[in-house]
């Protein structure tokens, strides 16, 4: 047989590049832990199915998350609402009692001065409460706080634009307007 240059024989090197490609070829074989397409497909599912589980769970614990805070936020409005009404029980309880006098036995202006009490009373509860009074005399019109319902002439420039009366006075609680003042706005008129 006939040498390579590194003094082999040529059938050991044949025997040598054949034992490569075949150890080349075990290597890419599929092996006992490799899988067949049935066993991907298999696994395939498998992985879908603990997803689509995730997913639903998921889904369902937002859904309960929502109901909980739905109900959070009626439970929170409902406990705002008995602490607006406990603030009114003692002007209610002033006004019945105002109810059940008997008017020949009682002077008027007691009544008139017992009433003003309890609007004070009341007043001071709401105000309390977070409600805010809007009374503009003498301030500039706002039409985001105030509704214009007559015009005023002046004959002063610096008065143009102010509230001369209010007819009505607004409210706002807690920075939302839950009424506009009513209110006569003053326009001023050039002399001629």
């Amino acid at each position: 047989m006939k040498e390579s240059r590194d003094g082999m024989k040529n059938s050991q090197l044949t025997d040598d590049v054949i034992d490569d490609v075949e150890d080349l070829a075990t290597d890419n074989e599929p092996s006992a832990e490799a899988s067949t397409p049935e066993d991907r497909v298999s696994e395939l599912e498998r992985e879908l199915t603990i997803d689509r589980d995730k997913y639903l769970r998921l889904v369902a614990e937002f859904d309960n998350f929502r109901k909980r805070m739905m109900k959070e936020r009626l439970e929170a409005e409902a406990r705002g609402q008995a602490d607006l009404v406990k603030h009114m029980l003692d002007p209610l309880d002033d006004i019945a009692r105002f109810a059940h006098l008997d008017p020949a036995t009682t002077e008027s202006a007691l009544v008139v001065e017992g009433v003003a009490l309890v609007e004070k009373k009341l007043e001071k509860a709401l105000r309390a409460a977070g409600l805010e009074v809007v009374n503009p005399i003498g301030a500039k019109f706002d039409p985001a706080l105030h509704e214009a319902v007559a015009i005023e002439a002046t004959n002063k420039k610096e008065l143009d634009g102010t509230v001369a009366q209010v007819y009505q006075v607004g409210y706002a609680f807690k920075g939302q307007m839950l009424r506009p003042a009513r209110v006569v706005v003053r326009q001023h008129q050039s002399s001629h």
